[in-house]
């Protein structure tokens, strides 16, 4: 979308039943030293996730879409608090698909910014695993951004799938070109 109110509005609106139902405070995602602590809100995202994911997905009017527009929307609702989402919008542009930036203050007072890169897969039913094609993905994307670290989510639509209570298993990978990434299957 050129017009980049629009690309917020639209997101917000797809994502308000969502928002609706995260009560997690933001401020309580900063850490001491001001930086925003991503590991502790992705283990928040799995406990949201594993309690309202399965309904949410039933009432989302855009399946297709559905799983990334509720992790959106939970991340805008925590991150929010004083950092910036940039998101991807047009599918198959190869370009990442949610870079969390969070501005805080260094020892010396200096203004840094910390980035957080974010690859979003949906494993569906008949394929698959995404995860050697987001691996890949997501390096390409960390070297562009000159990122040592980066997260991709896996989203499991596959009738197989464990079930919902059991959703949320963290793992390292190494992606192509030697970097530890976080891979976060729900």
């Amino acid at each position: 979308m050129a017009n980049p109110i629009y690309r917020e509005v639209i997101l917000r609106v797809l994502g308000d039943l969502t928002e609706q139902n995260i009560h997690a405070d933001p401020h309580s995602f900063v850490l001491p030293d001001g930086r925003f602590d991503l590991p502790r809100l992705l283990q928040e995202f799995v406990v949201f996730w594993r309690e309202h994911g399965e309904v949410l997905i039933q009432q989302e009017g855009y399946h297709e879409a559905a799983c990334q527009i509720i992790l959106m929307a939970f991340l805008h609702r925590l991150v929010n608090g004083g950092g910036y989402l940039d998101r991807e919008y047009a599918a198959g542009t190869k370009r990442l698909d949610v870079l969390v930036r969070w501005p805080y203050s260094g020892p010396e007072g200096e203004r840094l910014m910390q980035r957080e890169a974010m690859e979003l897969k949906v494993w569906r039913p008949g394929a698959d695993d995404p995860k050697p094609e987001g691996l890949a993905q997501l390096d390409r994307y960390l070297d562009r951004l000159t990122l040592t670290t980066g997260v991709l989510v896996i989203f499991d639509r596959r009738p197989e799938a464990p079930p919902w209570k059991e959703r949320g298993d963290f793992q390292q990978a190494t992606t192509p070109s030697g970097r530890e990434v976080t891979v976060l299957r729900v």
